[in-house]
């Protein structure tokens, strides 16, 4: 059986459509449909419904699935291990980071990896570290460099690089900026902008209040810190924000007694063999670490 033919029939399955699995394989459509039914010969199934524009599995189609990402993932696995024996370090390192530490965070790092290892190429991609926590865990990537999970649990492996000290934070004339003590029940009667509720940030900060037995006034929320320095900066709300961010848009809010920090990091499965790669960027990440 033809992986490439796998490779197909999980990108459309994962897309929803033909046309999506070919802008990702970087094929044509007819390529993608051709090896979805010599796939479907092969197999003597049929593997997806489609009804207008609508791609959905069918009961063989659920069942092949995750056997199918086994297979793949056994069959790269396998590749590693055996480039692991060169001791070389090069060939492709799939990865995702936050949009923020890509920004903030990475790429000095980034420079003295490439210029360490040029027969390395980075397959990048910029998501919610959310989001690619469970493309690590689902396998589609090597390793994440992301805002930590206050719990990271197995079978994930993390590594704190960098400890991020947050600042509760308001716009310059913000009723609250001439106050030399602020507490947080103080500061819970105005409006907020908070990181989006499903964000491990989120949870650090709403965690802050919750010990406290405190509810503060929600009125709007975004995954995109600099999304939430721009409203904070015009007087839309208070929030809070990695101190590396802070400038003369904002001023920084002391709390007595308060101190917020987030853990940036690199995470990676357990059940995963690490390319040279890989180790070699999580090593060169540890000697960055605060």
């Amino acid at each position: 059986m033809d992986t490439a033919n796998l490779s197909a029939f999980l990108a459309v399955a994962d897309s929803g459509s033909f046309s999506r699995a070919a802008e990702q394989l970087h094929i044509t459509q007819p390529a993608v449909s051709k090896r979805i039914a010599l796939l479907e010969q092969q197999l003597d199934a049929r593997l997806f419904d489609r009804i207008g524009r609508h791609v959905t599995l069918t009961e063989a189609g659920r069942a092949l699935k995750p056997r199918a990402e086994l297979v793949l993932q056994t069959l790269t696995d396998t590749r590693r291990a055996l480039g692991k024996l060169s001791g070389q370090v090069r060939g492709r390192l799939s990865m995702a980071t936050s949009h923020h530490i890509g920004l903030h965070r990475l790429p000095p790092v980034l420079r003295r990896f490439t210029k360490a290892y040029p027969g390395v190429a980075l397959d990048i991609d910029f998501l919610d570290s959310e989001v690619a926590y469970d493309q690590v865990l689902r396998g589609n990537v090597e390793l994440a460099i992301i805002t930590l999970a206050p719990q990271v649990e197995p079978p994930l492996v993390a590594a704190t690089i960098w400890n991020d000290p947050l600042d509760f934070v308001i716009a310059p004339e913000h009723p609250l900026a001439g106050r030399e003590r602020v507490s947080l029940r103080q500061l819970a009667d105005y409006p907020a902008v908070f990181p989006g509720a499903n964000t491990f940030t989120h949870r650090v900060v709403s965690g802050l209040f919750e010990q406290h037995g405190i509810r503060p006034d929600i009125g709007m929320s975004t995954n995109y810190l600099e999304t939430i320095k721009m409203m904070v900066s015009i007087g839309l709300a208070w929030s809070v924000l990695p101190r590396t961010m802070l400038d003369n848009q904002v001023r920084a809010l002391p709390i007595p007694g308060v101190a917020l920090q987030r853990r940036l990091g690199v995470i990676w499965h357990s059940g995963r063999t690490l390319s040279n790669a890989a180790e070699a960027l999580i090593e060169l990440l540890r000697h960055d670490a605060d």
